[in-house]
């Protein structure tokens, strides 16, 4: 019955929005506008399963004459689609062969065996699990460890809200961290504007990454014992087997192809291959029987949901360009480049943290986002790849409700977290977030956007 009241919920609000939206839009924006409302709210209330919901595109935007179906469907294959598949087969690999577990032992017996100890160890776990697998698996492989090295209830919970947001942080890190970024890739690439490469993103965002990271654990860190000595019995393995050698050994080509493949002009122009091509062909390369990795039976495990997701967003982009709907909404917020450069980076910021904290999913809100401030950028002459950048890691700085993200859905629902804890604790790290970007956005960024564009 509840799941049914959303599905009415959505419904109702869908046409509230449009009735809304006809008073200041086309007729076909206003209807647009309607299909937003219906699908942001069965994504957050969750009346329908969320591939479901990301699958009504191709079937309203037809209807409605918003966008034929050859152009709607023609989004859900969009090559950063494959790129993302090609890194969860690699996630897929090392889930199954326990590689993960080596790592996490490795980083964790690095660090002091106290609260704070175990807490930044736990951090940078996660956060080196989650540039490469999804935010959602490194959370919950690594959150059974915070509840097996310790009893204590206060210490739990700060780890389990380490893992939680520390997931979310590591993930700015690479392109294929976390959906968002796969959003954005996906954008530049339909609208043909520069790419950023691996190496780039990881010279653009790893400061910021360190810098919350740091922030993070001694947020945490309050209240926490120093001097309390913790016994940490891990049944470590020893030596990796075959296969977990074998995996490693993509991995590391990989990445050793993914550094040799960015350019660093004018030095250097890089092999020219297409990344795309590099992930998901080491992602098949584990279903080689010499390496004995994979079968096709562990494809169930692809979220398929997610894939229907980035397909539903760029599907939005397109809607968004295709009805002028970006243009409209752009011409709105033109208003605002009256104010200082700094406030209007901040205001961006906060804009997004705030709609994605509160109202949807931080995949969905880049999709439809990303061409608001392509275009609004655009129009004012803003510098359009500093912006959709501030949007995209904004997108990721949602901590405060159980809601905001799957992890932190994870967390709490394991009894280990409060809402008041989440609240209090997220709720400070966002405005660190927020001041962190700011202050890399305005000193770091634009100097390195120029540098790449030269």
């Amino acid at each position: 019955m509840r799941k049914l009241l959303g599905v009415f919920l959505a419904l109702g609000l869908a046409i509230l929005a449009y009735i809304v939206a006809i008073q200041f839009f086309t007729e076909e924006q206003a209807r647009l506008f309607a299909v937003l409302t219906l699908l942001l709210t069965l994504w957050t209330n969750e009346a329908l399963p969320l591939g479901v919901v990301s699958l009504f595109p191709i079937i309203l935007f037809p209807m409605l004459g918003i966008l034929d179906t050859n152009q709607t469907s023609a989004n859900y294959s969009n090559s950063i689609i494959f790129l993302f598949i090609g890194g969860f087969l690699l996630a897929i690999a090392t889930e199954k062969t326990e590689l993960h577990k080596i790592i996490a032992y490795k980083v964790v017996k690095s660090f002091p065996a106290t609260p704070r100890g175990l807490l930044a160890s736990l951090t940078m776990t996660t956060a080196l699990l989650s540039m490469i697998l999804s935010n959602t698996t490194a959370t919950l492989l690594l959150l059974p460890i915070a509840v097996f090295v310790t009893q204590n209830r206060l210490l739990q919970s700060r780890l389990a809200l380490a893992i939680a947001f520390g997931s979310s942080i590591g993930g700015i890190a690479t392109p294929i961290g976390t959906p968002p970024n796969l959003i954005l890739l996906g954008f530049l690439e339909s609208n043909h504007l520069p790419m950023i490469s691996f190496v780039q993103w990881m010279v653009l965002t790893l400061p910021l990454v360190i810098f919350m990271l740091l922030g993070m654990i001694a947020i945490l860190s309050i209240g926490l014992k120093k001097e309390e000595n913790l016994t940490i019995e891990w049944a470590q393995q020893q030596r990796l087997t075959i296969a977990q050698w074998r995996l490693l050994g993509v991995l590391v080509a990989t990445v050793a192809l993914l550094l040799l493949n960015s350019p660093i002009q004018p030095y250097y122009n890089g092999l020219g291959l297409n990344e795309k091509g590099i992930l998901l062909s080491a992602g098949l390369l584990t279903f080689l029987p010499v390496l004995g990795v994979l079968t096709w039976e562990d494809t169930k495990k692809l979220p398929f949901e997610v894939v229907f997701l980035f397909g539903a967003g760029f599907a939005i982009a397109e809607a968004f360009h295709q009805t002028g709907f970006s243009n409209q909404i752009a011409q709105f917020l033109t208003h605002i480049i009256a104010f200082p450069h700094s406030l209007i980076i901040l205001s961006m910021a906060l804009l997004t943290v705030f709609f994605t904290t509160t109202i949807t999913s931080n995949t969905a809100l880049s999709a439809m986002m990303l061409p608001l401030i392509y275009t609004f950028t655009t129009k004012t002459g803003l510098n359009s790849d500093l912006f959709l950048l501030i949007t995209t890691v904004c997108a990721s700085f949602a901590f405060i409700l159980p809601i905001s993200t799957p992890p932190n859905a994870i967390a709490f629902a394991g009894g280990y977290v409060t809402v008041k804890q989440m609240l209090g604790f997220g709720s400070l790290l966002t405005l660190l977030g927020v001041l962190i970007v700011f202050l890399v956005a305005e000193f770091y960024w634009g100097w390195m956007f120029a540098f790449l564009a030269d």
